[in-house]
């Protein structure tokens, strides 16, 4: 899950790490008073999941509560990136005596954590690592060892900070893998970590990736930061019943059994459905795993039949650990489990059963004659006759 810069420097000043004053507005008002509160020169800037907001102007001075506002109205709103501005931080402005860069990540190629350091930070720090790598030191660290003071000045001298900021540095950079290590995250990022004017280093910006794999480690910090308004409701609700689901802008709703075998279902219906009118695509990956209860396969249905795109549902699956007549009984309850909801199932259901016990799954289907439910042998032409049903819009 990637922070906000406001929630990462949030998470930063629980670990004392020194970040500038600031106030998260959603509205020019919002920014008049916060910039009034800040007194001074304060910097807006934009609040969204990417990088390169000062390129974009997304980023700007104000020199006080009405130039804030000015600046703000600019800001709001803005796409940057694909990502549309809804809220900005107001911050004190700091006086900049010099900007450097620094990051811990996950260096899963190595399989350790690797920390980047440079002096040369700021806006144009990815253009500095390619036209003059030697100013952007690289340092292993190992995941026993971790980093101590004396290790946080090493990494810090590496990237040739001088000697007037080596001791703020190191004390930050110390805090920050305290950030990395206890939250469980796969980047800590402050471009730029400043020298003000007074000696002090601060973080005057930061960017923080969690390991969505830890979460359930994590489950406070994940609910706190959690960006609820840009969460699709359809994928909130799966998540509430952990399932597997991606809410996509097709029309054929698609549920497989293992990650490998839903996207090559999302490949063969894309697909297929080349040659039908409307061109149907799917609309959803969900992926039901190994157990195909009549629960889960009910949960299951229950979302993707929430989506009013939907037209058609493929209900793909080879039979492994789990047989298909496991998976046949489990559509078959699900079918009178929602029917007894008062969700009965009014879209075309295309079922394809291979592997385990295929043939009791299918004899089991059809005797229970379910309606709307069409069996199918092969993954391709149960692709394509999902898309036709789709196109149809029966």
């Amino acid at each position: 899950m990637d922070l906000f810069e406001h929630q990462a420097k949030e998470l930063f000043a629980d670990y004392g790490i020194p970040v500038p004053r600031g106030v998260v507005a959603f509205t020019v008002e919002d920014v008049r008073k916060a910039a009034e509160q800040l007194t001074g020169r304060v910097v807006v800037k934009a609040q969204v999941k990417t990088g390169g907001r000062g390129k974009a102007g997304g980023v700007k001075v104000a020199d006080d509560a009405n130039d804030a506002v000015a600046k703000a109205t600019d800001i709001l709103g803005m796409d940057i990136k694909g990502h549309t501005v809804h809220k900005v931080l107001v911050e004190e402005a700091s006086a900049i005596a010099e900007e450097y860069y620094f990051s811990f990540l996950l260096d899963r190629a190595n399989r350790t954590f690797l920390a980047i350091c440079s002096a040369a930070g700021g806006m144009d720090i990815e253009e500095v690592a390619h036209s003059t790598p030697e100013k952007v030191a690289k340092v292993a660290i190992s995941p026993l060892t971790g980093v101590d003071r004396a290790k946080a000045r090493e990494i810090a001298a590496a990237g040739q900070l001088p000697e007037k900021a080596l001791d703020g540095a190191a004390e930050l950079i110390e805090k920050l893998w305290c950030v990395f290590v206890d939250e469980d995250a796969t980047l800590v990022e402050v471009n730029p970590m400043i020298l003000t004017a007074d000696g002090d280093v601060k973080a005057l910006d930061g960017k923080v990736t969690l390991d969505g794999n830890a979460e359930f480690r994590q489950k406070d910090v994940f609910e706190k930061f959690a960006d609820k308004a840009a969460e699709d409701p359809l994928e909130a609700a799966a998540k509430e019943k952990d399932l597997n689901y991606v809410k996509l802008d097709g029309n054929v709703g698609i549920i497989g059994n293992g990650a490998g075998l839903v996207m090559s279902t999302l490949d063969v219906v894309a697909y297929a459905g080349e040659q039908f009118s409307g061109k149907p695509k799917p609309a959803n990956f969900l992926d039901i795993g190994g157990g195909a209860s009549a629960e889960v396969m009910a949960a299951g249905l229950e979302i993707i039949l929430s989506d009013p795109a939907v037209k058609s549902i493929f209900v793909n699956v080879f039979g492994g650990i789990t047989a298909c007549d496991a998976v046949a009984n489990g559509i078959v309850a699900a079918f009178k489990l929602l029917e007894d909801r008062g969700e009965a199932v009014t879209r075309p259901l295309v079922v394809r059963l291979d592997g385990n016990n295929a043939l009791l799954g299918r004899q089991i289907l059809a005797d229970a004659a379910l309606k709307g439910v069409e069996l199918v042998d092969t993954m391709d032409d149960a692709a394509k006759r999902a898309a036709e049903l789709a196109a149809a819009g029966v």
